[in-house]
Order: structure tokens, then C-alpha cells, then sequence
């Protein structure tokens, strides 16, 4: 079993920035993938950002590439999704989510193991 914790969201201007985290208990996260997804009011859930644990390796949405950067710190079991420019599009409860494996799937039906999640709102 994996528990995630989501914190760090938060109210801010257009072109500010936010770094979210997401704290990892249980099993050692050394297998494991683990994604951030967002939705908004009305839409469906969303891709964001995914990590390889193992392998550190990382993937973005095209909405978020070049703005956010996913990181992690093996030591505290966690990772964080650093926001820049962020814009009001990306308002949204944005979730971290982990899964076994150390191929990284956005498909957010693949994920096992998903946080409270977090509010993100951007005002213009």
C-alpha cells in the first residue's frame, strides 16, 4: 500500500508560481511511477506530469511543458511539481497518483493509488 499526500496549492496571480508536493508513505517508492493529474469543474481528469522513480526519468503534458518541473527526493519520499507561469487554465485540483511499475503511463485509470488532492487557482 502507498499513501500520498498532496499539499501546497494555493490562490495566485497570473505568471506566479507554485511548488506542490506529495509525500509518499508505505512501500519504498523505487518501483513505482508516479504522475500528477488536475481537473477542473466539469472536465475530465487530466495528464500532467509523470516521474520513473527508478530511472528519475520525466514526462510533460504539452500544456505544461517548459512551465512545470517535476523533481523527487529519494530521501523524504517525495515529489514535487514546481509551477511557473502558472496561467488561469490551469485553475484546477491537481492529484498525485502512483503506480507500480517503473514504465510511465499517463492514463490516469492505470493508477492505483491516488492523494486528497490539492486546489490550484489562478487568478487574472
Amino acid at each position: 500500500q502507498v499513501q500520498l499526500v498532496e499539499s501546497g496549492g494555493g490562490l495566485v496571480q497570473a505568471g506566479g508560481s507554485l511548488r506542490l508536493s506529495c509525500a509518499a508513505s508505505g512501500r519504498t517508492l523505487s518501483s513505482y511511477s508516479v504522475g500528477w493529474f488536475r481537473q477542473a469543474p466539469g472536465k475530465e481528469r487530466e495528464f500532467v506530469a509523470a516521474i520513473s522513480w527508478r530511472h528519475g526519468s520525466t514526462y510533460y503534458a504539452d500544456s505544461v511543458k517548459g512551465r512545470f518541473t517535476f523533481s523527487r527526493d529519494n530521501a523524504k519520499k517525495t515529489v514535487y511539481l514546481q509551477m511557473n507561469s502558472l496561467k488561469p487554465e490551469d485553475s484546477a485540483v491537481y492529484y498525485c497518483a502512483a503506480v507500480s511499475g517503473v514504465v510511465v503511463t499517463q492514463r490516469a485509470n492505470e493508477y492505483a493509488y491516488w492523494g486528497q488532492g490539492t486546489q490550484v487557482t489562478v487568478s487574472s
